[in-house]
């Protein structure tokens, strides 16, 4: 992958979005290393710009998922962490989100923070679609742009 390609917040690579994050000091702990609490941080960035990717790309499609479904958010619903080696200051890690299943009103995410070929930390996170306060079933459009949709 080049980095010198990626758009500031990622780019979706064969299906998966990668998004560069550089380690800064406010990201480590007393000891040196990335706080672990600072990774769940990285992969909600690394949501967010997928998701803004995707709207990006098709522009319609939020537009359309808005109209059927008002006021639609994602929220975190459940969440499997796996915490593999440690990052740290002036690392450039590599946060890798990809959808692995669309189960209605949820979409369940496979997420990963490399450094370089070396896997960090892993992740799989199921996320809901609600609108009105209530899980909706997520647009056909949407899981389609996703290449997740399973129906």
């Amino acid at each position: 992958m080049n980095s010198l390609s990626l758009h500031l917040d990622g780019a979706i690579i064969d299906g998966a979005h990668h998004m560069q994050v550089r380690v800064y000091y406010e990201d480590t702990d007393f000891s040196g290393i990335v706080y672990h609490a600072n990774y769940l941080r990285f992969m909600e960035r690394g949501r967010t710009n997928y998701l803004r990717l995707l709207g990006a790309a098709q522009s319609e499609l939020f537009a359309e998922a808005e109209s059927e479904t008002p006021g639609f958010a994602f929220v975190v619903r459940a969440m499997q962490l796996d915490f593999l080696k440690s990052a740290k200051m002036d690392d450039l890690l590599d946060v890798i989100t990809r959808p692995v299943d669309v189960r209605g009103a949820s979409i369940t995410m496979q997420q990963e923070i490399r450094l370089g070929d070396q896997l960090l930390m892993k992740a799989g996170v199921k996320v809901a679609f609600v609108s009105g306060g209530r899980a909706r079933p997520i647009p056909l459009p949407l899981r389609v742009a996703m290449k997740a949709d399973v129906a």
